[in-house]
């Protein structure tokens, strides 16, 4: 019994570290994306209701049956979306054409969620892009057109990052969803995406303070359409 204790407590440790270190790459990467030049627009920012971050996915992860590249999401609180960057939920992105799309170099998505439908979908259950939600490739520069039909339209807006190359990329047919054994391990208990986000039930895990200090100096105040906040 004590040589099978000693065998669990590394495997979970290390599961602890993995969960760490995603949150803090997650950081790491919003704040990149937004520092260059052609980055993702003010304006949309400002009007998106939540933000996933999928740092350093691989085609490999694709490929196996099963696999899928994990990340983490966080939005606006309150009732409609117009309080301070909540709590992150640990997010798994699934299958679809990414492994064909991002070549065999890890690639960093970020995903805009551009309203409440949306982002109650995403946090309830799988959401398959460009199906139960409609999702579109985000536009990007300071001085990009983000009016166009496509991108008013849109529940997700998403963008990749390979070998520092950014540019809008399509999802659709990919699924996200929340990764309910990694929220498991990062707040201590069996907690829910929508709890996290919703209810505030946990506090901002010290691995993520950076990530979220960065969305709250950046873009600390919603600036969508009031008419489009209410159900």
């Amino acid at each position: 019994m004590v040589a099978l204790a000693l065998m669990v407590l590394p495997l979970s440790a290390a599961r602890d570290t993995k969960e760490t270190d995603r949150l803090e790459n997650c950081g790491t990467v919003m704040k990149e994306i937004m520092d260059i030049p052609d980055d993702i627009p003010q304006d949309l920012i400002d009007k998106a209701e939540c933000v996933i971050i999928y740092p350093s996915v691989l085609k490999a992860a694709f490929v196996v049956g099963g696999s899928y590249g994990r990340g983490a999401m966080t939005c606006r609180t309150g009732e409609h979306f117009t309080g301070p960057w909540s709590a992150p939920s640990m997010m798994a992105l699934e299958g679809g054409s990414v492994g064909l799309q991002i070549g065999g170099q890890a690639t960093d998505f970020v995903l805009l969620v551009m309203n409440p439908r949306g982002a109650r979908a995403i946090l309830k259950s799988k959401v398959k892009l460009g199906a139960d939600a409609s999702a579109a490739a985000g536009p990007k520069g300071r001085t990009a057109n983000a009016s166009t039909d496509a991108t008013m339209r849109a529940e997700v807006l998403s963008y990749s990052r390979a070998r520092g190359l950014f540019a809008g990329i399509s999802l659709e047919g990919s699924t996200v969803r929340p990764d309910d054994d990694a929220n498991e391990r990062v707040y201590g208990g069996n907690v829910s995406a929508e709890a996290i986000i919703f209810k505030g039930v946990v506090a901002v895990p010290t691995a993520a303070q950076k990530l979220i200090a960065f969305l709250n100096r950046k873009s600390p105040k919603n600036t969508s359409d009031p008419n489009s906040l209410k159900e």
